[in-house]
């Protein structure tokens, strides 16, 4: 469905005179699940083995989940649930999951940074709760900036999981909880980083807080699911002609990018507010559907 068609539908939805309150709710649901149906139904998902990036890597989309490509999971990401403009590899959904399901749980959004080979070497000395107290004063000093360019406040609450990095497999995940301004439920941003030869693969889980216990019980597979392919692999890296990034495992936690640019952006592309979606969307867009709360029908 094109965003024109959309808008006709959502006006025709809110414009209804219904002779009698009781129809009239009902013609509103009925358009406002027509409208959720076809949006729904617009995409194309893959399963099986799906190849990243021009082959980068590869994705063996896991047991019980599909796969959304690039052009289409940025469609979601930002014309859906109202996200900056990003660039995306894809989104990858649970089953009986849709980007406009009215219960929705999560979703992993997939992206490929590449900003050098990461040195590990620091992995077993950090202190996690060091920073976790430095990553929260970072939030907090780029608020202002947040507030000035339209994006709600947010606050590290703390973990939701702490950082763990398998020297093996060189996979690193870790969960944070957080909680944006006028936002009830807080916001699960759950992490996984695979390191690669010139950079990592990101895959951030986007969901509420309470879908915590239902990601942990999937998120081995998906750890599994994803591999560089020979040549792109952390073993490939060669120090004669690879660069290495300018931060380790602390500074990727952190997201304390040491490049020549804001310190808003850096805050910007780790903590994207993507996971307020599903929730929050469906309450304005039933609200607009269904023409107001009663105070302003008063």
């Amino acid at each position: 469905m094109n965003k024109l068609t959309l808008a006709f539908l959502l006006f025709f939805a809110i414009q209804i005179n219904a002779q009698d309150e009781v129809d009239s709710l009902a013609i509103q649901q009925e358009i406002y699940s027509m409208v959720l149906d076809s949006i729904n139904h617009s995409f194309t998902y893959q399963r099986g083995e799906v190849i990243l990036n021009g082959g980068l890597a590869i994705l063996n989309v896991p047991e019980g989940f599909k796969f959304l490509n690039g052009e289409q999971s940025k469609r979601v990401l930002t014309d859906l649930w109202g996200n900056p403009p990003s660039e995306p590899l894809g989104l990858l959904f649970p089953e009986n999951m849709t980007p406009m399901h009215e219960a929705f749980t999560y979703a992993v959004e997939i992206e490929y940074a590449e900003e050098g080979y990461i040195d590990d070497d620091e992995a077993e000395d950090l202190d996690y709760d060091d920073l976790l107290e430095e990553m929260q004063e970072d939030i907090i000093a780029a608020n202002p900036e947040r507030t000035a360019q339209g994006y709600p406040t947010m606050e590290l609450v703390g973990w939701a999981s702490p950082p763990y990095y398998d020297q093996d497999t060189k996979k690193l995940h870790w969960a944070k909880e957080l909680k944006f301004e006028d936002y009830e439920v807080n916001t699960l941003n759950y992490n996984i980083r695979v390191l690669g030869r010139k950079g990592y693969l990101n895959l951030n889980a986007i969901g509420d807080i309470n879908i915590l216990d239902t990601f942990n019980a999937d998120r081995d597979q998906i750890l599994h699911s994803v591999e560089f392919t020979p040549g792109n692999r952390y073993s490939d890296f060669n120090p004669d002609i690879d660069e290495v990034a300018a931060y380790g495992i602390g500074g990727l936690i952190a997201g304390k990018v040491l490049a020549k640019v804001g310190f808003f952006a850096v805050i910007l592309k780790f903590w994207k507010f993507i996971a307020i979606g599903a929730v929050a969307l469906f309450s304005g867009f039933r609200k607009k559907i269904f023409g107001g709360n009663k105070e302003e029908e008063a």
